[in-house]
Parts: C-alpha cells; sequence; structure tokens
C-alpha cells in the first residue's frame, strides 16, 4: 500500500488520546490542509467509529487513526502496580479519592481493527507495540496505509520484517507516551538524530515528531529525511482540542519537563510537578495497570483545577505554544514551513 502524498500535507496533527484528539481539531486541521490524525486509544470502538463518522460528514479530505497495540501483560506488572497504590494512596485519600483498582485490558484492540477494516481510513498508525502480522496484512489488502511507532533506530529493521508502509518517528523531546515498542525508560535519540538514523537504515518514508513547535523547524526535520512533521503539543491550547483548562493554564505557565511513569506505568514525557517528582520514582512499568489505578485521581484533578493531579502531557517545546485557532494556526505553520524551504 502506498503511502500518503505528504508533499500536499506535510503539516500533521499527531493523535492525541486521552482527551486533547476532537472531532472539531481533525477536521479544522484537515479544512486547513493539513492531514489529521484521530486518537483511537481509550474510546470504545462505538465512539471511535462515531468519530470517524462525524469527520466524514464535515470534511473529504484524507485522515489517519491511530490506536494502541496490546501491551504485555505478567503477574508481577499487577503486584508492582499494587505497590505503587500504596504509597500514592495516603496522597489520594487527602484529595478524597479512592484509587482504582490495577488491572489489563488491551483497550479493544481486536473489535477497534474490524472496525478500521470496515471504515478504511487511509492510514492506521500504531503506537506501544507491534501490531500483530495479520492485522497489518489485512488492514494494507484493504487498501489501508499501515504505519507503526518507533523510539529507536534498530526498530526500522523489525518494522520492515512486519511489511508497514512507513515508521513515525519519534524524538525524545515528544509530548506524551513514548509510542515505540519497548519501554525501557533510558533517554532516547532526539527527533533530529532518530530521522538521521532512520534515514541511514531504512527507504520507508518517516514522519517525525518531538517538540517541533514551528514551520522553521519542520523544514529543518524535513531537510534530514521526512516525509512530513506530526505537531502534538503544538495544537494543545487550539479552542477545537479537548484539553483541559488546568492543563492549558499549566502549560503556558509551568516549566521543565520530565518522562516519567508517574501516570500511567508507561514513559511519557509530561510537565514536572510533586506527582512526578516525588512519587514517579517509585513507578514500576506496568501499563495499563497504573493508568487503571491512577485515572480517578487525574479526573479528579481536571475537575478540580489541580494541576499537581494531573498528567499534565507536554514536549519540551510547550513554552513556544501559540494559542490560535486550529485552522488558522496550520496554515500559519504551512506557511513557515514553505518559507523555510
Amino acid at each position: 500500500m502506498a503511502a500518503p502524498d505528504w508533499s500536499a500535507t506535510p503539516v500533521v496533527l499527531a493523535p492525541m488520546a486521552g482527551g486533547p484528539s476532537t472531532v472539531d481539531l481533525a477536521v479544522a486541521v484537515a479544512e486547513a490542509g493539513g492531514f489529521a490524525f484521530l486518537a483511537g486509544a481509550y474510546l470504545t470502538t462505538d465512539r471511535l467509529a462515531s468519530d470517524i463518522a462525524e469527520f466524514r460528514s464535515r470534511s473529504r479530505s484524507p485522515f489517519g487513526v491511530n490506536v494502541f497495540a496490546p501491551s504485555p501483560d505478567e503477574p508481577a506488572m499487577t503486584t508492582a502496580a499494587q505497590a505503587y497504590a500504596g504509597r500514592l494512596g495516603p496522597w489520594a485519600a487527602r484529595a478524597g479519592v479512592e484509587l482504582g483498582v490495577p488491572r489489563y485490558d488491551d483497550d479493544g484492540f481486536g473489535q477497534k481493527v474490524e472496525l478500521l477494516l470496515r471504515e478504511r481510513p487511509d492510514v492506521v498508525s500504531f503506537s506501544f507495540g507491534w501490531p500483530p502480522a495479520e492485522a497489518v496484512d489485512r488492514l494494507r489488502r484493504a487498501g489501508v496505509s499501515v504505519w507503526v511507532t518507533v523510539n529507536e533506530p534498530a526498530e526500522a529493521e523489525w518494522a520492515a520484517e512486519l511489511g508497514v508502509d512507513g515508521l513515525v518517528a519519534q524524538g525524545w523531546e515528544a509530548g506524551g507516551h513514548r509510542g515505540g515498542p519497548v519501554d525501557t525508560g533510558a533517554e532516547q535519540l532526539p527527533v533530529r538524530e532518530l530521522v538521521t538514523a532512520l534515514r541511514a537504515r531504512t527507504g520507508l518514508p518517516l514522519l517525525a515528531a518531538g517538540g517541533i513547535m514551528s514551520g522553521a523547524e519542520a523544514a529543518e526535520v524535513m531537510a534530514l529525511g521526512a516525509a512530513a512533521v506530526a505537531f502534538g503539543t503544538a495544537f494543545l491550547a487550539c479552542p477545537e482540542a479537548g484539553t483541559s483548562a488546568v492543563h492549558v493554564h499549566a502549560l503556558h505557565h509551568l516549566r521543565g519537563t520530565t518522562v516519567t511513569r508517574a501516570f500511567t506505568g508507561r514513559s511519557a514525557r509530561a510537565l514536572r510537578t510533586t506527582w512526578t517528582e516525588v512519587y514517579g520514582p517509585h513507578a514500576p512499568a506496568a501499563y495499563p495497570h497504573v493508568h487503571h489505578m491512577t485515572a480517578p485521581l487525574r479526573a479528579y484533578g481536571r475537575a478540580n483545577g489541580e494541576p499537581e493531579l494531573v498528567n499534565l502531557w507536554a514536549g519540551e517545546g510547550h513554552a513556544r505554544l501559540r494559542a490560535l485557532p486550529a485552522g488558522e494556526l496550520c496554515r500559519a505553520l504551512g506557511e513557515e514551513l514553505a518559507a523555510a524551504r
């Protein structure tokens, strides 16, 4: 399956699961000439189907859908998450919140693949792991371009063996979860070095992501070999995004990010808070067990405007955030990119 014509839409809206990604945001970017991803993670299959239908009712532009590939599950993960809950419990109790029960699920992966086979978006991208080869083959035979997220240069060969159409090259600067298949917790390459290293190892097209906040920065990464650039943090403050008010405020007023497993049990870049600094070092590599355990506390923080209790995902470039309507921002990024090239 051929990759999309990224030259026509080099500004890409990254999927931002858990609230920020909305159909309104995706439509605004698509109608302004960008390529938009819908975030399928954490949604029910019915809700994802509804989002796809709504997008298509409002835009004829090509679009993509991102889903999480199933993470591994081991009994030790539940035990480790329970121990972490013992540390967090008194803090949560002071807020009047009872923590959730650590548990495993695959986020409805099989049902979502079947939905995507029926709906056939232009692109399906996978994060958090390698999708089964059968799923990749079926989607490609259905005419869907299949991409996977990588954080390490050596993952290019694994992806090629899987038969995918392209790679999302997520640099260390990126906000939110590390999307590659192996969550080592160790520091990884920044986006420019990652794109350069991948370009030397594979001919697959690359979609670069990681702390990029302007069209000029996008042009630099594309000059290194990326076909297009995904912007996530850059769109968090747009009025069409579903980012919580406490999150938007923190993006403008807090400084400093860190990569932590504090909130979900999987490494992710967030603004530094008491949670990341005091409790983060004790968080185990146990996704989605920790995610389910901390969900009630994070929901309470969002509802009550308490940033210390929220997973404030942010890329390293968040201080240069522009609170513009999404279409206006997309056009500005495109114009900056064109001028720089």
